[in-house]
C-alpha cells in the first residue's frame, strides 16, 4: 500500500471514529464548523467516507444554464476575479467562482496542470456542493454562510486530503447567498496557518465584488456611503446604503446590514428604516453632504453609541452629451412624447427624467405600477421618442395569452411544426419586434418554462422558432411591466431571479392616480386625448364634475378614469359633463341634501314621480335636482316600480 493510500485509509478511519463518538481528540477536526459538516455528510446526506467520489463536472448545457442565471453578476465580478488570480497564480492556486448551488461558473487556472485539476474537480462546471462533494470549502461555505479554509484532512472525501481550499460567500443586496469565491491549490504545506493570508485575501475580494455588484444594481439611486475613516470613505467606504428621496434605506451591503440591524426583517414587516434612525441627523443633513465641505464628506454620530462615521453621497449617473451638436440626455431635455405624460408630480418627473436619459439605450426597463396606471402608455412613449420609433412597437400581454399558445405566439413556428399550424409558418411576436420595441406587459404571469427561453433571447439576441433547426437573430429593445411584487414571486419560486435582473436594467415607477399631485392635468389630458382620437364628442367638464373627479380615490387608476369620462360623455347634456353625469361610484360619497325628501335608498315614490313629471321625464334634469348621477335615478325607479311612459323615446328620457 502506497503512502497516499495509507493516508487516505487513516483519514477514513478518523471520520468514522468521529461519527461514532470516538475520543481521539487529536484526530478530530480543528474547528466546530468542520465537525458540523462531517456530521451532515454522514447523517443528512448519507455519504460514506470509504467510498470516495470522482469529481462531478456538469454538461455544457447545464453549465450554460447556471452561468445564465448569474449573467449580470459575472459581468461585474470578472474584473475582481482576474485581479485576484493575477495575485495568486504564481503561488500555485487556481480560482473558482461558483453560484449559490456550488456549480463552478468561472474558473482560472494553469493549463499546464489541466488534467490533474480536472481530475480533482478544480475546474469549470465542477459541482462542489456539500451534498455531493462532502466537506469542502465551497460546499461548507454555502451551508454555513461563512468564510473558511478547508485544509487538507478537513475534507470529507479522502481523495481531497492533499488540497487546501479557501472560500468566502458573496451575498446579494437582500442578504441572500449569490455566489462563492474560492482559491484552491492541489498541493499545500501541512500547517493550517499557511493559509491565513489566503483567507483574508479571499474575504477582501469577495467583499469588493459584492460591493461592486451592489453599486451596479443601485446605480440609478442615491448611495449613502460611509466609513470610520474620512480619508477612505470616497474610495473604499465600507458601508453602502441605497436610499430614496426621504432618506429611507432601500437596500444595503453586508457591512451596512450589520451596522443597522436586520433590515430584511423590518422590510418584511412593512417597515422601511430611515438613516435618521441610525445617525444623529436630520434629512437635510444628508442631502447637503456634497455642499458642506470641500471634500464632499460629512461626519455623523451613530445613535446610541456615539461612534463617528464619515459619509459621502454617490449620485445617480447622468449621461452627458457625447459631443457638440449631438443629442443630449439631460433630465430637463424637452421630449414632447414623454413630457405630456405628467405635469408637476415629483415622482412622475423623476420617472420621466430617467426615461429620457435611457430612451436610446439598449438597457432593459421594468415599469412598475398598479393596474391601470398607464404602463403601456409610458412604454409606447419611450419607443416613439427613441431612435427605434420607425420600427414596430409590439405589445404582449403575458396574462392574456393562453399558456398553451404563448410559446408559439412569442417565438413563432416553421411550416408543419405541429398539427393545425399555418402552412407557411408564422413569425412570432419577438421577431415582429425586430429593430423596434417588445413590450411584455404583466411579465409576472409568464410561465417559468418560457422565462428560461426568454432569458436566452435576451442574453444571445436570437430565437429558435418551434420546429426550426437554426436560430434567427433579433434585435429588439425589451420593456417589461408588472403590477405584481416580483421579489415575492422570486421568493416563492414563481419567477426567475436572473430574468428579473436582466429585465431590470432600470425601474420606472408609476404612482397610482390617487397619489399624483397632477391629477387635474391627467384628467384634462385623458379627456383631450379621447376627444382628439374620436372616442368622444367635444365636451367640457363643469367645476362640480372636476371636484368630484379630484376627490375620488380611483382604485382602477387611469384606465378607470377613461371609462368614467366615456360614460359621462355618453350621458351628459349640452356638451357639458357635470357631477350628475359621472358613474355612481365616482360620486357615491356625496350625500344628497335632506330638503329633497330622500330616504335611505332614495326619494319616496311621490317626490320622485313629481320630479319626473315636472321635468317631463328628463332623467338628467331629475338627477341634477337630487344631486345624484343618472344611473342612480334609474336604480331608484327600478326599486319603486316606476316605468317610463311608452310614448317616450330614448332621446326624451336622456334629455338630448
Amino acid at each position: 500500500m502506497t503512502a497516499q493510500q495509507l493516508a487516505q485509509r487513516h483519514h477514513i478511519d478518523t471520520i468514522l471514529s468521529y461519527a461514532e463518538g470516538g475520543q481521539s481528540a487529536t484526530e478530530f477536526p480543528e474547528t466546530e464548523l468542520i465537525g458540523r459538516s462531517w456530521k451532515r455528510c454522514i447523517s443528512e446526506y448519507g455519504l460514506d467516507p470509504s467510498q470516495p467520489r470522482s469529481a462531478r463536472i456538469v454538461t455544457q448545457q447545464t453549465l450554460r444554464e447556471h452561468q445564465d442565471s448569474v449573467d449580470e453578476f459575472l459581468n461585474v465580478a470578472r474584473a475582481g476575479v482576474e485581479q485576484l488570480y493575477g495575485m495568486i497564480s504564481h503561488l500555485g492556486y487556481v480560482l473558482l467562482l461558483t453560484d449559490h448551488r456550488g456549480i463552478t461558473v468561472q474558473y482560472l487556472g494553469d493549463r499546464r496542470s489541466d488534467r490533474r485539476l480536472r481530475q480533482a474537480g478544480l475546474y469549470l462546471g465542477a459541482d462542489w456542493s456539500e451534498q455531493y462533494a462532502g466537506t469542502c470549502a465551497v460546499g461548507t461555505c454555502i451551508a454555513e454562510h461563512q468564510a473558511l479554509t478547508c485544509h487538507r484532512v478537513d475534507h470529507f472525501d479522502a481523495t481531497h486530503i492533499s488540497l487546501t481550499c479557501t472560500s468566502a460567500p458573496i451575498l446579494d443586496p437582500s442578504g441572500k447567498l449569490l455566489a462563492v469565491l474560492d482559491i484552491s491549490a492541489l498541493d499545500s504545506p501541512q500547517a493550517r496557518y499557511s493559509q491565513t493570508f489566503a483567507l483574508n485575501l479571499t474575504q477582501l475580494y469577495a467583499r469588493m465584488i459584492e460591493d461592486a455588484y451592489f453599486l451596479r444594481r443601485y446605480r440609478n439611486q442615491v448611495i449613502f456611503r460611509c466609513d470610520a475613516s474620512r480619508e477612505f470613505v470616497q474610495v473604499n467606504g465600507q458601508y453602502l446604503f441605497a436610499i430614496d428621496e426621504a432618506g429611507r434605506v432601500e437596500a444595503s451591503n453586508t457591512a451596512g446590514r450589520a451596522l443597522i440591524g436586520d433590515m430584511p426583517r423590518q422590510k418584511a414587516m412593512g417597515q422601511k428604516p430611515g438613516l435618521t434612525q441610525f445617525f444623529e441627523c436630520q434629512l437635510e443633513d444628508i442631502w447637503s453632504i456634497p455642499f458642506d465641505q470641500d471634500d464632499q464628506v460629512r461626519a455623523f454620530r451613530r445613535q446610541g453609541s456615539g461612534d463617528t462615521f464619515f459619509a459621502a453621497l454617490i449620485q445617480p449617473r447622468i449621461v452627458s452629451p457625447r459631443s457638440a451638436g449631438t443629442e443630449t440626455f439631460a433630465a430637463d431635455e424637452q421630449v414632447p412624447g414623454l413630457d405630456r405624460l405628467a405635469a408637476d408630480d415629483p415622482v412622475m418627473r423623476r420617472t420621466l427624467g430617467l426615461a429620457k436619459r435611457l430612451r436610446n439605450r439598449d438597457v432593459g426597463l421594468l415599469i412598475l405600477g398598479e393596474t391601470g396606471t398607464g404602463k403601456e402608455i409610458l412604454a409606447r412613449a419611450i419607443h416613439e421618442s427613441s431612435n427605434r420609433s420607425k420600427r414596430s412597437f409590439v405589445a404582449v400581454n403575458c396574462a392574456a395569452i393562453p399558456e398553451s399558445l404563448i410559446e408559439s405566439e412569442l417565438f413563432g413556428y416553421v411550416a408543419g411544426a405541429f398539427t393545425g399550424a399555418r402552412t407557411k409558418g408564422m413569425r412570432g411576436l419577438i421577431q415582429q419586434a425586430d429593430g423596434g420595441t417588445l413590450f411584455l406587459d404583466e411579465i409576472g404571469d409568464m410561465p417559468l418554462q418560457l422565462q428560461t427561453r426568454l432569458l436566452r433571447v435576451l442574453a444571445e439576441g436570437e430565437i429558435l422558432p418551434i420546429g426550426a433547426d437554426r436560430p434567427v437573430r433579433v434585435n429588439c429593445r425589451v420593456i417589461a411591466a408588472t403590477h405584481q411584487d416580483l421579489g415575492q414571486l422570486i421568493e416563492r419560486g414563481d419567477f426567475r431571479a436572473d430574468l428579473y435582473y436582466r429585465l431590470n436594467g432600470a425601474s420606472l415607477k408609476l404612482p397610482p392616480l390617487r397619489q399624483r399631485a397632477d391629477r387635474l392635468h391627467v384628467i384634462h389630458s385623458v379627456l383631450d386625448n379621447l376627444i382628439a382620437g374620436g372616442g368622444l364628442s367635444a365636451v367640457r367638464l363643469r367645476a362640480d364634475a372636476v371636484s368630484a373627479l379630484l376627490a375620488y380615490d380611483w382604485p382602477g387608476n387611469i384606465r378607470q378614469l377613461v371609462n368614467a369620462l366615456m360614460f359621462a360623455e355618453a350621458t351628459c347634456d349640452g356638451g357639458e359633463i357635470t357631477a350628475n353625469d359621472l358613474p355612481e361610484e365616482c360620486v357615491s360619497d356625496r350625500m344628497p341634501p335632506l330638503e329633497n325628501d330622500l330616504s335611505a335608498t332614495g326619494p319616496e315614490s311621490t317626490p320622485l314621480l313629481n320630479a319626473l313629471h315636472a321635468h317631463h321625464w328628463n332623467i338628467s334634469a331629475v338627477a341634477r335636482q337630487f344631486g345624484v348621477s343618472r344611473p342612480t335615478v334609474y336604480r331608484w325607479m327600478g326599486q319603486q316600480g316606476i316605468i317610463l311612459p311608452r310614448f317616450l323615446g330614448r332621446g326624451d328620457v336622456s334629455g338630448r
